[in-house]
């Protein structure tokens, strides 16, 4: 076999293998919990959540409690990601926030749900609320294709 032949079908093999991997630095910051220290820092980390949801969010708000954050959906079929945001106080006083976010589709979801935590997580600690923009779809940047479900199965929450 021709080796040139050889070496183009083991591209398209490794191009086949990566696909739906995600990059560890984006896993790192998705699966990095999200602790605020103190009721003041809590509040603003709480607020920058709700702003976070409904700004990168396809379906409405649902739910809006000073412990959850839900919105409604998946849709049947849909890739479009809803999300549940959870406040749980901690017995040191800290409380952590949790991210989940859930689609209908066996094609994956998108934006891909690891990506949208970390963006979550990355905006919710920032300074400021206008770090993280969702895109012209009005969700975040990311990439399709994505299982909802981890390495376990059980589906993608931080």
């Amino acid at each position: 076999m021709n080796k040139n032949l050889i070496a183009a079908l083991c591209v398209v093999a490794a191009g086949c293998t990566t696909r739906g991997q995600v990059n560890p630095d984006v896993m790192q910051i998705a699966t990095a919990p999200l602790t605020c220290t103190s009721k003041s820092q809590c509040d603003a980390w709480w607020a920058r959540a709700h702003t976070w949801v409904t700004t990168h969010s396809r379906y409405e708000v649902s739910t809006s409690t000073d412990t959850l954050i839900q919105t409604a959906g998946p849709d049947g079929g849909k890739r479009d990601l809803s999300f549940e945001i959870t406040k749980a106080p901690n017995n040191d006083g800290t409380s952590t926030i949790g991210f989940a976010a859930h689609c209908d589709s066996s094609l994956g979801c998108k934006p891909n749900p690891w990506e949208a935590g970390a963006d979550f997580k990355a905006f919710v600690r920032s300074s400021s609320a206008s770090v993280a923009t969702p895109s012209p779809s009005g969700q975040a940047a990311g990439s399709g294709g994505q299982s909802t479900a981890s390495p376990t199965g059980e589906p993608v929450s931080q």
